[in-house]
């Protein structure tokens, strides 16, 4: 298959005809519909074992879809040293970049996921979950299912993942080289020095498992932020002093870490922590 369009086709039908309760789904006509159909189709689709040639039809496609998101480079990041001139002990090794983390190409990035590790299924959802899930391809979910399949082999068949105890697998077809998965903190009622404790160890564990693995470059999304509803000012206080006493010991062992962000909220709270 020479077209994007052609391959787009292809792998709406396989994931239609996978399950009978799709298949008779009438296919869009336009682009734009299309893509939104295969999205939602890898969404709901469960984990399982992928053929060699839908595999490769599905990373063709997707390595051409991050090409037309255009692949951000470190290189194309400023460091909070020349962005803002910041007086942080570790300017030079620290970024805040706004924009879709999909698109980053470092070692590793970090997902928000859930405490069942397999992504979010909700067809379209706007979490980051859903979104690197969809942009990695399905042998993420795959990965992820056969590591959780390991802990409850060990744990019991009610094992879900703990808080701020992060796994780590390939990036498959996002830039990045891997993912880091991490389940934050829930505030269900108000914040406690628990919550906020649990919080920081997500930055530390994440950046220890770096460390483990040899990656020199992570990106942090917002943890907790969002549906968890940690309060953003304090989740990004947390996540700059965790961050900033981390590189005290381990300075020299890691070239940059990014506070990615979405919103022009978290964007304008990270600067001015880091001024």
């Amino acid at each position: 298959m020479k077209t994007q369009e052609e391959r787009l086709n292809y792998l709406i039908e396989v994931l239609k005809n996978e399950n009978s309760q799709y298949k008779n789904f009438e296919t869009p006509a336009s682009i734009k519909d299309k893509k939104v159909m295969l999205r939602s189709l890898m969404n709901i689709r469960p984990p399982k074992e992928t053929s060699a040639e839908i595999l490769k039809i599905q990373d063709e496609y997707l390595t051409e879809r991050a090409k037309e998101k255009c692949i951000v480079y470190l290189k194309d990041i400023k460091t909070i040293k020349e962005n803002i001139n910041s007086k942080n002990p570790y300017s030079q090794k620290i970024s805040v970049w706004q924009g879709d983390i999909t698109k980053l190409s470092c070692d590793a990035i970090v997902n928000a996921a859930n405490s069942q590790m397999l992504g979010c299924f909700v067809p379209m959802h706007t979490c980051i979950d859903n979104c690197i899930h969809t942009f990695a391809g399905v042998q993420l979910r795959y990965e992820c299912n056969k590591i959780m399949n390991e802990f409850r082999k060990k744990y019991g068949g009610d094992y879900e993942q703990p808080t701020a105890i992060p796994i780590i697998t390939d990036g498959y077809n996002l830039p990045a080289k891997k993912v880091i998965h991490i389940t934050g903190p829930i505030v269900t009622t108000k914040l406690t020095t628990e919550l906020e404790n649990d919080l920081a160890n997500c930055y530390k564990n994440i950046l220890d498992m770096c460390l483990k693995n040899n990656l020199k470059s992570v990106a942090f999304c917002c943890i907790s932020t969002g549906v968890f509803n940690f309060p953003n000012e304090k989740a990004a206080e947390i996540a700059v002093e965790t961050v900033t006493n981390w590189l005290k010991q381990n300075g020299n062992k890691i070239d940059r870490i990014i506070f990615n962000v979405f919103k022009q909220e978290d964007n304008t709270l990270y600067e001015k922590l880091l001024q």
